[in-house]
């Protein structure tokens, strides 16, 4: 397997991964790049060091394949790269709910692929990448894609029966957080706080309870108690939330986002 690794339809997440790895000590000419606009392409090129190249080329030279496109836009891709690549190159794909057997079907008979879902945080290194391995990527390939998702956060293996619901976790995860500080933003405006002050109060208060999260080892309901005093501001505002069934509807959303990512994996397009 050649050195070269490619990231094909580099977009936010492909720029991403493409300076974490500069960062992390992969040489710039050793990463080469495709994009859908060729100005896209000369961006990164100037921005990064880093080599443009057809789909064709990057298939037939790069040892690693990381394939970045909207899961609607994999099967015409892997129409356009399956003759040119050789079964000895590994295959990363960073596309929500399809399964690697739509890889290996497509692709020439022993062709390792690996599976990741990574979210946004990638953008300041503080991703969570989810990896499983396809029917013939080794412990080598999968130790490969951590040391490339590695450079932008954390990584974590799973089993592939298991990508559907870490996706609806943590793929969709950002998301429903920049919802709760939207909604409680709007709700620092309605007690009278201005924006700014509102937005600042709400943001360091959720970077000091992730990091107590992560670094304290308590569980979640632990940490919730040591801030609700008997009768006082927290447990009525909780109890507000659990009228309004609030846990409910997280359980609900996640569940949807699941699904859709099942959807993703048998076709169905938006």
């Amino acid at each position: 397997m050649t050195q070269h690794v490619a990231v094909l339809g580099t977009g936010k997440i492909g720029e991403a991964l493409l300076s974490g790895m500069i960062r992390a000590g992969w040489a710039p000419a050793d990463l080469l790049v495709t994009a859908r606009r060729q100005e896209r392409a000369e961006e990164l090129r100037t921005r990064y060091g880093v080599t443009p190249v057809s789909n064709q080329e990057a298939a037939k030279t790069a040892g690693t394949l990381i394939l970045t496109v909207k899961p609607q836009d994999m099967g015409t891709l892997l129409d356009e790269l399956a003759p040119h690549i050789p079964a000895d190159r590994l295959v990363i794909s960073g596309a929500a709910g399809i399964p690697t057997s739509f890889f290996e079907e497509r692709l020439a008979t022993g062709t390792p692929v690996v599976r990741v879902m990574t979210n946004t945080p990638a953008l300041v290194d503080e991703a969570m990448s989810v990896i499983s391995a396809g029917s013939h990527a080794t412990a080598d390939h999968l130790a490969h894609a951590e040391g490339i998702f590695g450079a932008v956060g954390k990584t974590l293996r799973v089993p592939e029966s298991q990508q559907d619901a870490c996706t609806a976790l943590s793929g969709s995860g950002p998301a429903y957080f920049f919802y709760l500080v939207e909604a409680m933003t709007d709700a620092g405006i309605l007690l009278g706080l201005p924006r700014d002050k509102a937005h600042d109060l709400i943001v360091q208060s959720a970077i000091g309870a992730a990091t107590m999260l992560r670094d304290s080892g308590e569980h979640p309901v632990k940490l919730r108690e040591n801030v609700t005093s008997p009768a006082g501001t927290t447990i009525n505002a909780i109890r507000e939330l659990e009228n309004h069934g609030v846990r409910a509807a997280l359980i609900a959303a996640l569940e949807a986002a699941r699904d859709r990512s099942r959807e993703l994996a048998s076709g169905t397009k938006d």
